[in-house]
């Protein structure tokens, strides 16, 4: 990865971010599955602890000693994380499915707005545009008739909130801390909230069915270790406003595997929208300005040539 150029390495992270929204997508069928049987505090204590637990079985060495300010990083970002799952799995108890996808989603348009508080730098504009794209697509796949709002909404907002200070933390801290360590301290100061609020929150069951057995592995093995170890890693080479808009691909995949494997229904409105937040993703990564530069200098060769 080192010996790539630097755009190589942000095409390179697009791409895996690609893959962590893919994957995320199959997760909403997961978790949409477990909750019919399980509580949410405990079936994120359970998602959490399994991926803690095999990111340090697998890479133990490489995360090697952990100093006081690791642990201090790793508290920030895991407990931003456990918040945005926490809000996220109460609001899911007042509110649709659909309408929690889209709400969820607004991180979208909020990356962009912290990165200008935090850095005070102003996005660019195709930032702000492929953000403002991207929420209209989702808008298109996630939303149906109903538009009121209620308690539920307005935690799957700070949800939104909490996602949105994800990203722009592992854009900040992944600079400074090793991409594994990082991500086995994230996981494990989430794990240790979410057990701590299933003791004080919920009955323990440990009696597990298959079906319970087989969601808690797909989030734990793929949404979790897989997905947060790629995205720690992709987000040292790429911005927070570019990996926001890729990684909201997730609300077109869950939608894709409800079609698939839930039996719904792809509305041609779904596909506008669809199809919007590719054209988002289109406008972050083309450079249009090198292109026309590239295109205005092909011309002027052209021009010279016929003169000549």
């Amino acid at each position: 990865m080192d010996k790539l150029s630097s755009k190589k390495k942000q095409y390179l992270s697009d791409i895996s971010l690609f893959f962590v929204a893919a994957v995320w997508g199959g997760g909403f069928v997961a978790v949409k599955g477990a909750l019919d049987t399980m509580t949410p505090f405990l079936l994120m204590a359970y998602r959490f602890v399994l991926a803690s637990s095999i990111v340090y079985l697998f890479f133990h060495k490489k995360i090697g000693k952990i100093s006081k300010e690791d642990l201090k990083v790793g508290a920030v970002v895991g407990s931003i994380l456990y918040l945005a799952f926490a809000t996220q799995t109460f609001g899911l108890q007042y509110t649709t499915a659909s309408k929690q996808g889209f709400l969820t989603a607004t991180y979208v348009v909020m990356v962009p707005i912290l990165y200008w508080l935090f850095y005070k730098k102003r996005p660019k504009n195709k930032a702000i545009l492929g953000s403002v794209l991207t929420i209209a697509g989702i808008a298109m796949v996630s939303l149906n008739k109903s538009l009121d709002f209620n308690p539920g909404d307005a935690l799957t907002l700070l949800c939104a909130l909490f996602f949105a200070a994800h990203i722009i933390a592992l854009e900040y801290y992944t600079k400074s801390v090793d991409v594994l360590k990082l991500t086995f301290l994230q996981l494990s100061v989430a794990a240790l909230l979410f057990v701590v609020s299933a003791l004080l929150f919920e009955p323990l069951v440990f009696n597990l069915t298959g079906a319970e057995i087989s969601s808690i592995v797909y989030l734990a093995v793929f949404s979790t270790f897989l997905c947060y170890t790629v995205q720690t890693a992709a987000q040292k080479y790429t911005s927070s406003s570019h990996a926001s808009i890729i990684m909201s691909l997730e609300s077109v995949f869950a939608a894709v595997f409800g079609v698939l494997l839930l039996n719904e229904v792809m509305t041609p409105l779904m596909i506008m929208g669809c199809l919007l937040i590719f054209a988002a993703i289109l406008i972050i990564e083309v450079d249009f300005k090198k292109k026309s530069d590239t295109i205005q200098v092909d011309s002027n060769e052209l021009r010279k040539q016929s003169n000549e």
